[in-house]
């Protein structure tokens, strides 16, 4: 782990590098897609792995226990020739300094996937051109998972992982497909990735630097420290709802935080926790049975 974070020091984004960065899984779920022959879903769950797991999209060296884990679920609800629909859940978790635990950072249902798939077409990442939607969007995540994990490790250290990010989504939205445009929606992937990028919700970026560097990756060493912390870390996201009350990225970070925020301050060393829960009651409201749970 001190290798990796030494590595976000200085990030790199070219593709020449031979170790996996990030431990992928994905799952085709065609339950709900009323088709006999299932082998096209079979062939299409290889393919996603197989484009996911064999990619190398840094040149970062990372020993096995220092992989970010990425799960996804392909969720299908339509499927007609060459054509599938569906929803795309993405889990992200990365390992926390000096322990075996690992700690979710996004977990996100994306409702806007559709893409053309021929059985048995390869898939291909170019930085500059559109292969396709489904190459766009799998690259895309994966851009997202780096740039957040590189966020918790250095202040702003997701910046040039987002905009890579940002010109697969420029370049998606030139070709007309649903998601990845303004008029779209208002929690898609165009706005994902506007936001993390934008000045006007940067609390979030600092909230998710200091919660885990100066929080969880503290909590083996000093665990009363690392809980309070973790509480001035969420201070930050009070100032953000004060000017964006449904901000987009306070429900990205509630998504994938709320339950461990019941565990870590339900165990462990007792802190001064009300004005905490108080201040989540406030932002998060739609987590008050979560909140309840907190035994502090």
């Amino acid at each position: 782990m001190k290798k990796l974070l030494s590595l976000y020091t200085l990030v790199f984004l070219s593709t020449l590098g031979n170790a996996q960065e990030i431990n992928f899984e994905i799952v085709v779920n065609s339950d709900l897609v009323n088709q006999t022959n299932q082998q096209v879903f079979k062939t299409l769950e290889t393919s996603i792995n197989e484009f996911m797991i064999n990619k190398t999209w840094t040149n970062q060296d990372r020993a096995n226990e220092e992989q970010l884990d990425c799960s996804m679920v392909l969720n299908l609800t339509g499927y007609s020739g060459t054509q599938f629909e569906g929803t795309l859940q993405v889990q992200i978790q990365r390992p926390v300094y000096n322990t075996n635990f690992k700690t979710p950072i996004l977990n996100h249902l994306d409702k806007d996937i559709s893409f053309s798939y021929q059985e048995f077409q390869p898939l291909f990442y170019n930085t500059s051109t559109y292969e396709s939607n489904l190459v766009s969007l799998l690259s895309f995540y994966a851009f997202i998972s780096l740039g957040m994990e590189a966020d918790t490790f250095q202040e702003k250290g997701g910046s040039p992982f987002y905009a890579v990010a940002q010109q697969i989504a420029n370049l998606a939205g030139q070709n007309q497909k649903k998601g990845w445009n303004q008029a779209d929606g208002n929690r898609n992937r165009y706005w994902l990735i506007e936001t993390l990028q934008s000045n006007t919700f940067k609390e979030y970026r600092t909230t998710m630097y200091e919660y885990h560097r100066n929080g969880l990756d503290l909590m083996t060493e000093d665990p009363t420290k690392a809980k309070q912390n973790i509480m001035n870390s969420i201070q930050g996201l009070n100032r953000l709802y004060s000017r964006r009350p449904n901000a987009f990225l306070n429900q990205i970070f509630f998504d994938a935080k709320a339950e461990e925020i019941v565990d870590i301050f339900s165990d462990g060393p007792e802190v001064e926790f009300q004005k905490t829960l108080d201040l989540l009651n406030k932002i998060a409201p739609f987590f008050g049975p979560q909140w309840k749970r907190i035994k502090y």
